[in-house]
């Protein structure tokens, strides 16, 4: 019986169409990509990523050494002594344990360790709140890091796959932050294509790192004091690893293409050809802006949205090629920068320099995202109604 939901030309590289939430559909990536080594500690709202890939160990799915730690300082910890040992590790955070990871996330990045961290968006604290923004991953954005956003399930299960590739690869050699919204991402249940697991280990390949701790033939230090002499030089490499992405990726991108069809850029822009105005957004929110587009579009206004994919690094020539013909933008984000412009919105400023740019933050905390804050936004741009500072979309009075 024919998929509707795969292209026939590719369906020979799928096992078929699963209903998923995005945490499980990282979970099944996780077991197709068999790390040597998982280091582990719940949180929500990640914690079914850990605990159903725990499942596939437990059930004799997956090789993987699945160790669980104290904290999620242990966690990172963990997975950077056994990436220093040369094995593929993984773990998975939110919110809070990211910020308690912090020490050892740079430590990671620093290290030139491809690890790879599903990270489920969450605010943090305090007050507490268990719900989704991007303050925890735009917290760690100058950490060094690649940050990878994804909009739905099948995004978040194809980024886990790329992620992958791209961390390892001897020219990048830097961990890799594959995001996904809090609940509305990690907890819904969609339908995800899902590749065969044959196909997968074709991918990724067989991890084979350049140096290790246990090369007894080529001995190695890890973590070692750098001091005035050599910690700057150092610094510039990483920058170097994540320059050298953009040559990297395009060949990674097309090569998972061939496998299933899909596109992989740097950013989405939709509809912005003709657009007079636009909004930006990452994750999940690009669903829902899409859909209010489409039907301002219905009544003829000129409307767009460019959805970013890659944070870091930024992508900001395609994005500035993007916008380049948008006479008002408006960009959307799931987190502040006290007593500073928002994240998303500082990115696009340095590469869209224009008074017709304005920043919205929106719902912080798990606030909803309405059809009728974005249509209401699309109005006030369309009609030139005075917009200063930084606005906020779905505050109460």
């Amino acid at each position: 019986m024919e998929n509707k939901f795969i292209n026939p030309k590719f369906s020979k590289n799928y096992k078929g169409t699963f209903a998923l939430t995005g945490a499980y559909a990282v979970a099944e990536a996780m077991r197709q990509i068999e790390p040597d080594v998982v280091a582990a500690y719940p949180i929500t709202p990640q914690t079914p990523i850990v605990e159903k890939f725990s499942q596939y160990v437990a059930d004799g799915k997956v090789s993987t050494e699945m160790i669980l730690v104290e904290s999620e300082h242990s966690a990172m910890s963990a997975v950077v002594g056994a990436s220093s040992a040369g094995a593929r590790a993984m773990t998975a955070t939110s919110s809070v344990g990211l910020a308690l990871m912090f020490e050892v996330v740079n430590a990671a990045s620093g290290l030139r360790l491809p690890i790879v961290m599903p990270v489920v968006n969450r605010a943090l604290s305090a007050p507490i709140n268990i719900h989704c923004d991007h303050s925890d991953t735009m917290a760690c954005r100058d950490s060094g890091w690649i940050q990878i956003y994804s909009e739905s399930a099948q995004e978040a299960y194809e980024n886990t796959l790329l992620a992958t590739r791209l961390s390892e690869h001897p020219d990048v050699m830097l961990p890799s932050m594959v995001c996904q919204d809090g609940f509305i991402t990690s907890h819904s249940v969609e339908v995800v294509n899902i590749l065969n697991d044959d196909v997968v280990t074709r991918f990724v390949g067989e991890y084979k790192p350049q140096q290790s701790l246990l090369f007894s033939k080529n001995p190695i230090t890890i973590g070692a004091l750098q001091l005035t002499d050599s910690f700057f030089e150092t610094k510039r490499q990483q920058v170097k690893g994540m320059e050298n992405f953009f040559k990297v990726y395009p060949k990674i991108a097309d090569e998972l293409t061939s496998i299933t069809g899909n596109k992989y850029p740097f950013i989405e822009p939709y509809a912005l050809d003709d657009a007079q105005c636009a909004l930006v957004a990452l994750n999940s929110s690009a669903g829902t802006i899409r859909f209010v587009v489409k039907r301002l579009r219905a009544k003829g206004l000129k409307v767009g949205m460019l959805k970013i994919k890659l944070f870091r690094p930024f992508p900001y020539e395609d994005v500035e090629k993007a916008l380049s013909n948008v006479a008002k933008i408006a960009v959307l984000d799931r987190a502040l920068s006290f007593g500073a412009n928002a994240p998303l919105f500082s990115e696009i400023k340095n590469c869209v320099p224009k008074n017709n740019l304005y920043s919205f933050v929106y719902g912080l905390g798990g606030r909803e995202l309405l059809e009728s804050h974005i249509e209401e936004l699309f109005n006030d741009l369309i009609s030139n109604k005075e917009i200063i500072g930084q606005n906020y979309l779905g505050l109460k009075e």
